[in-house]
Formats: C-alpha cells, sequence, structure tokens
C-alpha cells in the first residue's frame, strides 16, 4: 500500500505542476484573445475530453507534460486571432506566462514553509559537529558573506556551494568582529556513500534567529531568488563538467523522490515540491529551442529586428531542439531505470 500511496502522490505533484504551468499560458491565451484550441494535461493518447466552445479540454495517458495549442503558433494563420497575428507584447507575456505561475506557485510554498517555522536559519556559524575539522580555521559566529567566490545570501547558499564543491577544501569569506577576512583552504573532507557517490563534510551548523513577518517576507525572497540562481549555476555547472549526466535524474527518478518525501512528513513533501516547481519554472526560460525560453529568444529578436524570424527556420530550430531534449530524456530516464535495478 505504501507503494501505491507513493506512487499516487507523485503522479498528483507532476499533474498539478504541470496544469498550473499551462494554466498560465491558457489564461494569458484567453485574456489576450487568442484563439485556444486545446488545453491537455499530460502526454499521448487522450483518456478524457470534451469540448467548451472553441476550446478542448483533455486529460492525456501519460502525466509527464501537458501543452496548450493555440491557433498559428507553430504555423501562419489568416485568423486575427491567431498567436501569429496578436500584439508582439501578448506574446512574449503567453510565452512566459507557464513559467511564471510556476515560480509564484514555488513562491506561495516557500511562504508557508517559512510560516510554519518559528525562527529563521542565519548564515552565522552556530556550533560544530564532533569530529569537525573546519574549527581550526572558522569560529563560531563569524558570518558567511562567500564561498568558492560565489556570494552567500541565505543557509541555502551554504548548502549549495559546498555541494558542488568536488575536492573538500573549500575557500571561506566571512565577517568576523566587524571585519572581512579571507579565509582559503579549509579542509572540510569528503566521505563516500555506498553507490560511490562523494559529498563533502558539511561539519558546522549555522545559528538561528526569532522571526518577525518583515524577517519572513525578506528571507521567502531571498530563498526563492537563492534556488532560482541555484538552477542557473546547476545548469553551468552541467555544461562545464563540474556536474556529470549521472548526476541528472528524469521523470522517474523525480517520481521516486516524491514519493520517499510523500512518506516523511507534509514539511519535505512542500519543500521538494516548492524546489521543483521553481526548476520548471527557471528550465522553461532556459534559452533552448522547443522551451518556453527558446520561443522567447525568436519573440526578443523579432522586437529587435521589428519583423518576426521566418518560421520555417524557426520551426527546424524547435524541432532539433525537441529532438534533442528527448534525446536527453531517454537517457536520464534509462539512468534512473538502473539506479532502481
Amino acid at each position: 500500500m505504501s507503494i501505491i500511496f507513493q506512487v499516487v502522490v507523485a503522479i498528483f505533484v507532476f499533474g498539478l505542476l504541470v496544469f498550473v504551468h499551462e494554466l498560465g499560458h491558457f489564461t494569458v491565451g484567453k485574456l489576450s484573445g487568442m484563439k485556444v484550441n486545446e488545453f491537455a494535461v499530460g502526454m499521448g493518447p487522450s483518456i478524457w475530453s470534451t469540448q467548451k466552445g472553441e476550446t478542448k479540454y483533455a486529460l492525456r495517458l501519460l502525466p509527464i507534460g501537458g501543452f496548450v495549442a493555440v491557433e498559428g503558433e507553430d504555423e501562419n494563420s489568416a485568423d486575427p486571432r491567431a498567436f501569429c497575428n496578436v500584439a508582439l507584447g501578448k506574446r512574449i507575456l503567453f510565452v512566459c506566462a507557464g513559467a511564471i505561475m510556476n515560480l509564484v506557485l514555488g513562491f506561495l510554498i516557500l511562504s508557508i514553509l517559512v510560516g510554519m517555522r518559528n525562527t529563521l536559519p542565519t548564515t552565522i556559524i552556530g556550533g560544530f559537529r564532533e569530529g569537525a575539522s573546519s574549527n581550526t580555521q572558522l569560529q563560531v559566529e563569524d558570518q558567511i558573506l562567500r564561498i568558492n567566490g560565489s556570494p552567500v545570501f541565505t543557509s541555502n547558499d551554504i548548502s549549495f556551494s559546498l555541494v558542488s564543491d568536488r575536492d573538500g577544501i573549500v575557500d571561506f569569506t566571512i565577517l568576523r568582529d566587524g571585519k572581512k577576512l579571507n579565509i582559503p583552504g579549509v579542509n572540510l573532507g569528503l566521505q563516500t556513500l555506498e553507490d560511490g557517490t562523494r559529498l563533502i563534510n558539511l561539519d558546522f551548523y549555522v545559528k538561528s534567529a526569532p522571526k518577525t513577518v518583515l524577517d519572513g517576507l525578506r528571507y521567502t525572497t531571498l530563498w526563492m531568488l537563492s534556488i532560482v540562481r541555484q538552477v542557473w549555476m546547476s545548469f553551468g555547472n552541467l555544461i562545464t563538467g563540474n556536474f556529470s549526466m549521472s548526476e541528472l535524474s528524469g521523470p522517474i527518478g523525480v517520481s521516486t523522490v516524491i514519493g520517499q518525501a510523500s512518506t516523511a512528513g507534509i514539511k519535505t513533501l512542500l519543500l521538494l515540491v516548492g524546489f521543483i516547481t521553481i526548476n520548471i519554472g527557471v528550465f522553461n526560460l532556459l534559452p533552448v529551442p522547443a522551451l518556453d525560453g527558446g520561443r522567447l529568444i525568436f519573440l526578443l529578436i523579432e522586437l529587435v529586428i521589428r519583423r518576426p524570424v521566418n518560421r520555417k527556420y524557426e520551426g527546424l530550430v524547435h524541432a532539433a531542439g525537441f529532438i534533442l531534449l528527448m534525446g536527453l530524456m531517454l537517457v536520464v530516464t534509462f539512468q534512473d531505470i538502473m539506479r532502481l535495478l
């Protein structure tokens, strides 16, 4: 029963995040006067559909995506309400709306999590764990400003910067007794897990401070921006090779983690869902063909040159991007299956 419950939760979460994303496109499309032909959650064959006015609403078999089909989005159309014929500003907002909805949902989830806390974590070292090695160079009450040159605004920045380190030797910039100090080469060391993964030893912890309403809002905003930056940096680390392809997870891997989080309590599940929806929002705005960010690039080019890019060439670029994304999806899905086996 536990496995069935985890699967149901994972499907529900994926469905919810896809619905929220596509609802953004759908809402802007309708409000902008575009002709919306279909609003679908899921991919593959339809398992349920209904027609209301000019729009078909469908639930499809595979809960791994969704789409809003707008007249004239991928081809020329004479319909004055077609995507290609409405004002450029409306088209830009339509393309961005899905990602914006995911980011708004992420902010709301983080706000709920912050609201459930009585205190907020700081970036000030509160103490060291047993067997710590970093306390030979770092001290209690040191405020961490940078790790390996990367600025630190929240405790989340500390965790991500340390996880991104590959040799366990970390450069810190701290504030100590009102003075800014550079502490190079702090040896935190690495531990090797059963699957061979090497993780840095986080041998210190940060202080917590009492929460006020303004502090809660400020922390939520910084936490949100920290996760957004984390997604961009992860993408950069993947391109530069600092992160390997083996560290990526696809729908199966993410579903497994969601299922496990569902048994760990509502806070853990909310945290994961918030992190995933922010990832979806940021990832969709990356300038990659076939993603919303790729479509946005062509609209911005149109804004600069004052004429649309030839639809034929744009279609070829998006088709190539889609093939590459599907190839990446197959690779990470195969990795996910091998991990389960």
